[in-house]
């Protein structure tokens, strides 16, 4: 145990002996300055040296713009750049998305294929309350005279948050009779107008014509995207006298009647009135008589 003890005692001696550590001038041997040390201060000063340093490198790394510098690491305007694009990115997304929508229901529009579930709009799907308690109340003449006046103001109106400062009305692209009424049973998301051959066909309002081509079944179609979402389509012309992409205004000549296309059976004019994608009744907002 002694001898154990031994190589212990002169290993913490030697940590503990002192030395002198003295710069000379080389040319005169002057002593320039000196300071004394012990193998233990030298071990202590190197290492709380080398944490230092490893605290400071971290600090810089971590807070400061530095880090920017380092391979693997980037900066915080290509971070934010970055950000935007996959905002804007997925903003075009969604307007692709819309798009892709819209032209669907133009197709739909032009081949009469139309999915009846798919309609949820409250002028295609609308169900009585069957189950709503109400108390009779007795009405007045000035009450039934100002309901009438309201009826007759909203009677046209297609839009659904209308109001008085929205001057936007429909006007009937031909005059006569109803033959085939608007039906979604039957899938006939239109009316057909009995008219004269070569009628003019006027638009119902102010827009941009983006179809006008023949086609084997409906023979000349024309279609008009208007304000508000709204869509007008007019099939089995004899002749269309605008082009796609033209401007037309309300009540303008776009065409005439005819009985042109596979699926016709005499001088008539098939309209459909489309809102937001959604077929609807033109009858409730048009009078063709």
């Amino acid at each position: 145990m002694a001898q154990n003890n031994k190589p212990k005692k002169k290993f913490a001696k030697k940590l503990l002996h002192k030395y002198r550590m003295v710069v000379l001038n080389e040319d005169t041997f002057e002593e320039r300055f000196s300071f004394r040390l012990t193998r233990l201060n030298v071990f202590v000063t190197v290492g709380l040296s080398a944490i230092f340093l490893v605290v400071i490198t971290t600090i810089l790394i971590a807070f400061t713009p530095l880090r920017e510098y380092i391979p693997g690491y980037s900066s915080a305007e290509l971070k934010e750049r970055a950000t935007n694009l996959s905002y804007v990115s997925d903003s075009l997304q969604n307007v692709i998305r819309m798009n892709d929508q819209y032209l669907s229901s133009i197709k739909n529009a032009l081949t009469g294929d139309l999915d009846t579930e798919q309609l949820n709009r409250d002028s295609i799907l609308s169900q009585p309350i069957t189950d709503a308690e109400y108390e009779e109340i007795n009405r007045i003449k000035a009450d039934s005279l100002l309901r009438e006046e309201v009826a007759q103001e909203d009677k046209y109106n297609i839009l659904p948050t209308a109001t008085d400062d929205i001057n936007f009305s429909l006007f009937p692209p031909v005059k006569g009779s109803i033959s085939d009424p608007y039906s979604i049973e039957d899938k006939h998301y239109a009316v057909d107008i009995v008219t004269s051959r070569n009628a003019p066909i006027k638009s119902i309002a102010d827009g941009r014509v983006i179809f006008a081509e023949w086609t084997a079944e409906t023979g000349y179609v024309i279609i008009i995207k208007h304000s508000y979402g709204l869509i007008s389509a007019y099939k089995h012309n004899a002749s269309i006298s605008k082009s796609q992409g033209d401007m037309v205004r309300a009540g303008e000549v776009i065409a005439t009647a005819g009985n042109t296309g596979e699926l016709t059976t005499g001088p008539h004019v098939h309209f459909e009135l489309w809102n937001e994608g959604n077929p609807v009744d033109p009858s409730e907002y048009i009078d063709f008589n």
